[in-house]
């Protein structure tokens, strides 16, 4: 299935499930409403419920690899290992996305392979796209068709793998910072993280993976 490169208005989604986090333009449960055809996207905040489960993904993510590493204290890099095989509609904007957070950042890779870390998967969902946790320690991210024939497809998918890596979102900001999401509207086509989104990341697959590695092994 060729996708445009275009993703759903934020007006098509609805409150997120308690399961699911972090999604490209809807609210959880419970949280304010996703924009309306009357409600400017750029105005939707996110809520706490969102950012506690985007802090629990990006956690289940750096203990399964955490975990793995203890398991095997040579290897010298950190690397988050993904199943790309159940959105086969989106291997050109996940393999693109990949190579642009490869690209940015060097603490931390991402590799297709077997025993993922976490995977992708594609289909119809009236929330859109968002990144989710399984209860069990498991992360996935769902890429929903409908979402990325209105925006575009690369930055949602990057976007998404953004959470991966432990960054927020960040809705309120400029077209300029890949996790403002669908903020700045659907003419924004940047799928680059900005200098602070590099540099956050960083940080975090320094000083928080060692952390994660000492409480790993010492189990």
């Amino acid at each position: 299935m060729k996708l445009s490169r275009r993703f759903v208005s934020a007006s098509a989604g609805i409150a997120l499930t308690a399961g699911a986090l972090a999604a490209f333009g809807a609210a959880p449960a419970g949280a304010a409403q996703a924009p309306t055809a009357t409600t400017s996207a750029a105005a939707y905040q996110g809520s706490k419920a969102e950012a506690k489960a985007n802090t629990a993904f990006f956690e289940a993510v750096m203990k399964s690899v955490a975990e793995k590493r203890a398991e095997n204290p040579g290897i010298k890099a950190v690397t988050v290992t993904y199943d790309a095989s159940g959105a086969p509609a989106f291997a050109e904007q996940i393999a693109d996305s990949v190579g642009i957070w490869n690209s940015a950042v060097a603490n931390v890779q991402l590799q297709e392979g077997s025993n993922a870390d976490f995977e992708y998967r594609e289909g119809n969902d009236p929330r859109g796209s968002y990144a989710s946790t399984d209860g069990h320690g498991s992360g996935y991210i769902f890429l929903d068709y409908a979402q990325n024939e209105e925006y575009d497809s690369t930055r949602v998918t990057a976007h998404e793998t953004g959470h991966v890596l432990g960054l927020p979102d960040t809705y309120d900001g400029p077209c300029s910072q890949l996790m403002s999401g669908h903020g700045p509207g659907t003419s924004c086509t940047n799928s680059q993280p900005d200098s602070a989104e590099r540099a956050k990341v960083e940080q975090l697959w320094a000083n928080g993976f060692e952390k994660a590695l000492h409480k790993s092994a010492a189990r």
